[in-house]
C-alpha cells in the first residue's frame, strides 16, 4: 500500500506543478469563482459548452498542491462529456475524498481520479481537493456568486 501511496503522491505533485489547462481560454461559454478562505484557494474555472458537451474546461488562479492537482485533473476530466456526466463525476470524486465511496479503482469510472483517495484521511483538505468541483458545477450552472468551500 505505501509504494501505491507513493505513486498518487507523485502524481498529485506533478500536476501542481505543472498544472494541465491552466490558463484563461480566449473564449468560453461559461465561468465561476471560487475561493476557500480556510487555506486562502482561489479559482476561476473556465468551461465551453457545445451542444450539451463540455468541449473545453480550464482555470486559473492560486492554491495549495492538491487543489491544484485536483482542478488540473478535472478539467481534463470533463472535456467530452456532457453536464450529467460531470455531475455523476462530481458525485464520485465527492464520495471518493470524503471516505464515502468504496475503494478506488484507476480502472473504475474515477479513472485517474483515484489517486485523491488519500484526502479522506485529512478532513481539513477535503476542501482544498473539491473546490475546483464546486466552482465546475457553479459555472455549468451559470450562478454569478462567488464559490465559497465554507
Amino acid at each position: 500500500m505505501s509504494d501505491l501511496r507513493d505513486l498518487y503522491q507523485e502524481v498529485i505533485l506533478d500536476h501542481s506543478r505543472g498544472p494541465l489547462n491552466f490558463r484563461v481560454p480566449e473564449t468560453s461559454t461559461n465561468h465561476a469563482e471560487g475561493y476557500n478562505p480556510l487555506c486562502g484557494d482561489r479559482f476561476t474555472v473556465y468551461v465551453t459548452v457545445e451542444g450539451g458537451v463540455i468541449r473545453d474546461a480550464a482555470f486559473q488562479g492560486t492554491g495549495c498542491a492538491i487543489s491544484r492537482a485536483s482542478a488540473s485533473m478535472m478539467t481534463e476530466a470533463v472535456k467530452g462529456r456532457t453536464r450529467a456526466e460531470a455531475e455523476t463525476l462530481f458525485q464520485g470524486f465527492h464520495d471518493l475524498v470524503t471516505g464515502q465511496g468504496g475503494a478506488p479503482d484507476a480502472s473504475g469510472p474515477l479513472g485517474k481520479l483515484a489517486v485523491f483517495a488519500g484526502v479522506g484521511e485529512f478532513p481539513a483538505r477535503v476542501k482544498c481537493a473539491t473546490l475546483a468541483w464546486h466552482t465546475l458545477r457553479a459555472a455549468l450552472e451559470s450562478r454569478p456568486e462567488a464559490i465559497s468551500t465554507e
